[in-house]
Parts: structure tokens; sequence; C-alpha cells
């Protein structure tokens, strides 16, 4: 690589960096604001599918010992 590739690659690099830099700086309160209600939403819903989840897995769960539970009775006749 020579000297002027170097340079080159050097200010690429922190016009890169400056560039990012500025980004993340510049949030509004709204932004932030938003960001927060946004996260706010999605944490209830996991909430709420995680607690669906528990739900299936009790039906599920029920069902095969209510099952084993009747072929032991059918064997007990």
């Amino acid at each position: 690589m020579n000297p002027f590739e170097m340079v080159v690659l050097i200010v690429a690099i922190v016009v890169i960096g400056r560039i990012f830099a500025n980004r993340y700086r510049n949030r509004s309160p709204q932004d932030d604001a938003a960001a927060a209600a946004e996260n706010a939403r999605l944490r209830n819903e996991v909430q709420q599918l995680k607690d669906r989840v528990v739900t299936l897995e009790r039906i599920a769960i029920d069902k095969r010992s209510r099952l084993a539970d009747e072929i032991d009775a059918l064997g007990r006749d």
C-alpha cells in the first residue's frame, strides 16, 4: 500500500466515524420518547406472547396426562 492510498483510507475512516458520531449525538428528545414508547409496547407484547405460550404448554401437557389417565382407566376395567 503506497502512502497516498493510506492517507485516503485514513481520511475515509475519519469521515465515516464523524458521520456516525453526529447521527447518534443529534438525537432529539422526541426520538428518545418514541423509542421508549416502542420499547414499552414491545415488552408488553412479548409478555403477552409468553403468557400464551405458558397456556399452550399447559394445554398440551394436560391433554397428554389426561390421555394417559384414560388409557390406564381402560386397563383397570
